[in-house]
């Protein structure tokens, strides 16, 4: 590895850094970070906090002054080229005189990538493309999918005693895990611009749903699959005052709900379930980057089966229940080893008492996985 390469990923690590400081405040927007480098010696650093506020390289941009002139700037994602809530980033760099960007990945939406790049290299500024790209990638994943594939990334949290037991045969599930791994769950919600789960979830353990955690700046969508029309506007879950979304079909019974309850209609499949791809689509074009799913194994199973689960995180407690308790997950009955769904493991951890498993499943052929 050449010496150049070397510092270019020293800076660039500090930017990825530095972007990771936005994971609860910058949604919908990616995370980004930027690292202003001139002689050897950082002379500026800047992350993006949240949308409608200065991006990474204002802030960074801001704390340079006058020696960003020349300098070389390190930044998490393509610099913007067009006007949203803020001015092209674009712009900003041209005018301090940054004299080389080294970028870690294009941005991800088709209509703009590549144009922020293209624009400075017009205006003679040097542009390297792709320092620490995958690291970049993964930060970002949430984004990364709702720009590319047009739906969320999806992470589907389970509780389970080491037998793959969710609840005592009579539903009693509270609590198979530890305190410290239910604070870990707030952590994820936390860091999730919705969280789904199913009107048969809520109802059996009375959840409101909500980021309880110290670093939730935002409260996540709440999504709620209701076809059959079985809550009622009593429940906990509606006393919170954050935005939830009702997933019904044209059948389901209108109820009266108060005024953050929107209602979103969708089709049934053939087996009277809501169409899921769907729903995933209608939530990014409500630019939702990651959905948390808290549910039972009903809709696990069925999200499973459909290819939309990106990640599974399985809290497994050290604690035995027996083969009369409930299942993890509803799949189909199996024939053959070749027909059941692989996992990967990509991170094992203890959370408290309890080992904390985040597995992603091997696609079929044909299938991309970020």
């Amino acid at each position: 590895m050449t010496n150049v390469k070397v510092i270019h990923q020293k800076y660039m690590q500090r930017a990825l850094e530095l972007a990771a400081l936005g994971r609860f405040s910058s949604m919908p927007n990616p995370m980004v970070g930027c690292v202003i480098v001139a002689d050897g010696t950082i002379v500026g650093e800047g992350w993006h906090a949240k949308a409608g506020e200065p991006h990474a390289e204002v802030h960074a941009l801001r704390a340079a002054g006058a020696a960003a002139r020349g300098a070389t700037a390190y930044v998490t994602l393509e610099p913007c080229s067009h006007h949203g809530r803020t001015p092209p980033c674009v712009d900003a760099l041209l005018a301090a005189g940054i004299g080389h960007v080294v970028i870690a990945m294009e941005d991800p939406n088709p209509l703009v990538s590549g144009q922020g790049i293209a624009r400075l290299r017009d205006q003679g500024v040097a542009v390297t493309v792709g320092i620490l790209a995958d690291a970049a990638r993964r930060l970002n994943q949430g984004f990364v999918a709702r720009m590319e594939r047009q739906r969320p990334w999806l992470q589907v949290k389970m509780a389970a005693s080491i037998d793959g037991k969710t609840a005592l045969v009579n539903g009693e599930s509270q609590w198979i895990t530890s305190p410290q791994a239910r604070q870990d769950v707030h952590r994820w919600r936390a860091q999730s611009g919705a969280i789904l789960s199913s009107a048969a979830t809520v109802l059996a353990d009375g959840a409101r749903l909500t980021a309880r955690h110290p670093h939730a700046q935002q409260q996540p969508l709440r999504v709620i699959i209701d076809s059959k029309g079985l809550l009622t506007a009593d429940l906990p879950l509606f006393k919170e005052t954050s935005p939830i979304l009702l997933v019904q079909a044209e059948e389901t019974p209108v109820v009266a709900f108060p005024e953050h309850v929107e209602r979103l209609i969708l089709p049934l499949t053939e087996s009277g379930n809501i169409d899921l791809p769907a729903l995933f689509q209608a939530l990014a074009e409500k630019q939702v980057n990651r959905v948390w799913t808290e549910c039972g194994a009903q809709l696990a199973g069925a999200l499973l089966q459909a290819n939309l689960v990106d990640e599974l995180v399985i809290y497994l407690a050290p604690k035995l229940i027996g083969a009369a308790g409930l299942s993890l997950v509803a799949l189909p009955e199996y024939t053959a080893m070749a027909q059941i769904p692989e996992l990967t493991f990509t991170d094992v951890r203890q959370v408290g008492d309890d080992l904390r498993i985040i597995a992603e499943p091997r696609m079929t052929l044909g299938d991309q996985l970020l």
